[in-house]
């Protein structure tokens, strides 16, 4: 090597040895949690291994406690961990945690508009827009309980048309769950191609598949040089965007038949809200909000909800027991000749314990949604700037065993006083807490309930598989936790 080829060389490693400690000397002055050292440039992503964030998340936790500092490049993140932790920033401070972080998988797609990704003034004229139209397009009501109780009528004949052959019940599921959904924002009047319909179900599913594999997680680490990396990641944008032109093309079909006079569902709602808002600078009822609106509820009103009852069969597949237990309750309170209704929900302990561990152990959406404190706060002896995102993990919540006795089992006593009678647990998240908790949750927890006791109440469920502990052990592996794909056999009772 000659003098200046020498020169240069010795010049990049004082730069590179420079640039590190410049880097580490200013991260350890911030009075934040601490943490695994990051490097320059990358942060942290050296310590999660490839494929498996929320397990590497869920070991720092074991190491550095219940709140420590993760950088995502050269942003630091903060990990809350545990349900004390969770629920001392969402729900006893829930004003200073209450905005939204970057959803980074989606980022490019939301642009902070819509619901789930917005903030301020415009989330809150989204929140209390959304909640008043779905409320009163049936969100909790009658109405809705028919339209599910029908969906899951259907759907036990589909299953009932498989006469025992082993079958792979995800595409049943998310079209019984994603009608349900649509005759609340589309209305009644919806009608849908069911290849047009199956195709947009698909790249939904698809669209969390890539935000959960290797190459989505790397994004959320180091976004601004993977914006620049081809790769599988890059497809979930086309996709939303393919989302939101079927979305755009039923507002556009409601407004050429729009009667303000007589609204017909969530979207002539909006257009009546866009009508009388457009002379008033400050409103928020813009075309884009809108669609953005649609395309994060549709994204987590069907896919969360299916997943959630494809978990569950599998786990009751694996433990006949309490299938078992669940048909003799069923017997009991409901019968073999009614439809179940919501009410017997009071009168059915067992059932509700279930739902409510299958959620807990699931976890299907391990990481929670992104938050961001709203100022300068201390927090448990540290300082948090304000901006800073926070990542709540819900997974931490569900397996602390300070609250449930065997929190990586799935263990319905978990939810069962000595007497056998349903008892609540706070330590259940799975609907997240605070000023962000799922707007759609009492329609999540009456789908669930009529979905599986439907599916119960007439027949008995088999594979020709035998599954494993590891099998119906969740995957952990990023923003939503999907199983592994299996086969039923319905068997009628």
């Amino acid at each position: 090597m000659d003098v200046e080829g020498l020169g240069t060389f010795l010049l990049v490693i004082i730069t590179c040895l420079y640039i590190f400690n410049t880097w580490n000397t200013m991260y350890k002055k911030a009075n934040l949690p601490p943490g695994p050292t990051p490097l320059p440039l990358i942060g942290n992503l050296m310590n999660i291994k490839k494929g498996k964030m929320v397990h590497s998340l869920m070991k720092m936790w074991e190491q550095y406690g219940a709140v420590y500092t993760l950088y995502f490049g050269t942003k630091p993140i903060i990990v809350l961990c545990g349900y004390d932790a969770v629920k001392e920033a969402l729900v006893d401070q829930a004003e200073n945690f209450g905005a939204r972080g970057k959803i980074i998988s989606l980022d490019k797609i939301s642009q902070g508009y819509g619901i789930s990704f917005s903030n301020g003034e415009r989330w809150r004229q989204m929140r209390h827009f959304t909640l008043k139209t779905l409320k009163d397009y049936g969100m909790g009501k009658k109405s809705i309980e028919q339209k599910i109780q029908e969906e899951a009528l259907c759907l036990v004949e589909q299953f009932r048309k498989s006469g025992e052959t082993p079958v792979d019940p995800s595409k049943q599921i998310m079209d019984a769950v994603s009608r349900v959904f649509c005759s609340i924002i589309f209305g009644s009047q919806f009608e849908c191609d069911d290849k047009k319909f199956a195709i947009l179900l698909a790249k939904v599913d698809e669209i969390f598949r890539l935000m959960s594999c290797t190459w989505g997680q790397i994004e959320n680490f180091i976004p601004r040089l993977m914006a620049y990396i081809p790769g599988p990641h890059k497809k979930k944008d086309t996709l939303s965007e393919e989302v939101i032109s079927f979305l755009h093309e039923r507002v556009k079909a409601n407004q050429e038949t729009f009667d303000p006079c007589s609204p017909r569902d969530f979207i002539d709602e909006f257009l009546m809200k866009l009508e009388k808002e457009k002379k008033n600078p400050n409103s928020e009822f813009t075309m884009k909000n809108i669609l953005l609106t649609f395309f994060s509820i549709f994204l987590g009103g069907t896919e969360t909800s299916t997943t959630t009852l494809k978990h569950g069969l599998l786990l009751l597949i694996k433990y006949p027991e309490i299938q078992a237990k669940l048909h003799m309750e069923i017997d009991h309170v409901i019968g073999r000749n009614r439809t179940a209704n919501i009410t017997d929900r009071n009168a059915m302990p067992y059932m509700e314990a279930v739902l409510n561990e299958i959620q807990r152990f699931c976890d299907i959406v391990p990481l929670n949604v992104p938050r961001k404190v709203t100022k300068d706060i201390q927090f448990r002896g540290y300082t948090i700037p304000k901006g800073t995102e926070i990542y709540p993990l819900l997974c931490t919540v569900h397996r602390d065993p300070k609250y449930f006795s065997t929190p990586y089992t799935f263990n319905p006593s978990h939810f069962l006083d000595e007497q056998g009678r349903f008892k609540k647990s706070d330590a259940m998240m799975a609907f997240s807490a605070g000023k962000r908790i799922c707007p759609g949750e009492s329609l999540a927890r009456m789908e669930l309930f009529l979905f599986f006791t439907n599916i119960l109440q007439n027949f008995t469920l088999t594979s020709p598989t035998h599954f494993t502990e590891d099998d119906i052990a969740p995957r952990l592996t990023g923003f939503i936790n999907h199983p592994i794909k299996y086969k039923v056999s319905f068997i009628p009772r």
